[in-house]
């Protein structure tokens, strides 16, 4: 755009630039798109403004600086935007926009159930951000991630659930001016309080890390956590994937499309992902598995240089030296916000009856942040489903007292 004062560089396989792209346009800010596949010199400029790392993506302002990957929470802050839901009570508030919350909020709007989403940063969750989903319902030559998400959020606002983007919760505890502990209040990083009937949560996890020496300097320089994001910075050179669950072989396979030589880094003495992707794995002239292997450093003065590994069995090390390396070794619940007001298990995620429900009466949890979950999309879109009907009978259960405006 000609007036624009923003330029986003960026390329189009990439999701934390769409999510960008999605957000600036939701507020109707112009901006300049530059794709770093087919302008050299917007890759060179990405580059200079990251210290020599390509990381996308990089959004210029009129004043001259930048934000690189930013959340869309900073970028609403940058940009001097508010976001604020319609209204400070609603019969339901979903934290989080992932498919469990997409289909819980979709589910309860449907039955006449006021929904707000409030999500920190893209919907669709991990599952928006994931290349390829071969193993849903309905899909025989599968669906991208970033295709399901828009699906499934314009099915829910399309039943009339409201969507609050860019807001971090703090914090959720009881109203204390309800008086009847009916009440939910949620408060967010900006300081805004939104009260509701029940509260579902569905913030789901983020990637585990490693926790070796030269990972945290080398995040974002040659380590990374998503395959669709950075595979296709290092066409032709070799990569390490850390981890032989199913999201590491089914990122492995996917990292084929680009490297010269994928090699899958296990622990244990077997991958642990299913037997279909073990086979295709085990086959694939690309990739290489080794196993009972654990890494010990990363090493490189502003870029990944090597990768120090060593065998289980035997105590030998070696180094590697891939143009990247992509971690998959599980995920930690994102339950931050919690602060004691709602029970834990001992792994971490939040804890849960067979309704779903939490420690706290009215709060219910769904999805990947929710303790025994199995962190796949069909199953997060059927918690969503369940805690939808569950929250509906309590609802119902406890009408009298609240103004729930459902049938």
């Amino acid at each position: 755009m000609a007036d624009a004062k923003i330029t986003v560089y960026g390329a189009p396989w990439c999701p934390d630039c769409k999510q960008a792209k999605q957000f600036l346009g939701e507020q109707r800010v112009p901006y300049n798109w530059v794709d770093i596949d087919q302008d050299e010199a917007g890759r060179q400029y990405v580059q200079q403004a990251n210290g020599g790392k390509q990381i996308i993506p990089t959004i210029e302002f009129e004043d001259g600086s930048t934000l690189v990957e930013p959340t869309n929470a900073q970028l609403a802050a940058k940009l001097g935007i508010s976001p604020k839901a319609g209204r400070e009570f609603y019969d339901l508030i979903v934290v989080g926009g992932g498919p469990a919350g997409l289909t819980a909020a979709l589910y309860a709007a449907r039955e006449g159930i006021d929904t707000l989403i409030i999500e920190r940063s893209g919907v669709g969750g991990q599952a928006g951000v994931t290349e390829r989903i071969e193993n849903y319902p309905g899909f025989a030559q599968g669906i991208k991630g970033s295709d399901l998400a828009d699906a499934m959020r314009a099915q829910a606002e399309g039943f009339g659930v409201e969507i609050l983007p860019a807001q971090t919760i703090s914090s959720i505890m009881v109203a204390e001016e309800s008086g009847d502990g009916i009440h939910k209040l949620v408060t967010t990083e900006a300081g805004d309080e939104y009260c509701a009937n029940a509260v579902l949560l569905s913030t789901g996890s983020r990637y585990r890390r490693l926790n070796v020496p030269g990972e945290e300097d080398l995040i974002g320089a040659g380590i990374h956590f998503c395959a669709t994001c950075d595979g296709p910075f290092y066409r032709g050179q070799d990569m390490v994937v850390v981890g032989g669950g199913n999201s590491g072989v089914e990122e492995g396979l996917f990292l084929t499309k680009f490297a010269n030589k994928v090699t899958i880094l296990e622990v244990r003495n077997q991958l642990g992902a299913s037997q279909i992707l073990r086979e295709k794995a085990d086959s694939h002239p690309q990739i290489e598995i080794r196993l009972g292997m654990t890494v010990e450093e990363f090493r490189g003065d502003g870029k990944l240089s090597s990768v120090v590994i060593k065998n289980i069995a035997s105590g030998e090390t070696e180094e590697l030296t891939p143009g990247a390396v992509f971690i998959f070794i599980g995920l930690d619940p994102n339950v931050d916000f919690v602060n004691g007001a709602v029970d834990l298990d001992k792994f971490g995620f939040l804890a849960t009856g067979v309704n779903l429900e939490t420690s706290m009466s009215g709060v219910f949890a769904a999805g990947d942040v929710r303790g025994g979950s199995t962190n796949q999309v069909a199953s997060a879109v059927g918690e969503g489903a369940t805690a939808a009907l569950m929250i509906r009978h309590y609802l119902e259960k406890n009408q009298g007292s609240r103004g729930y405006r459902g049938d």
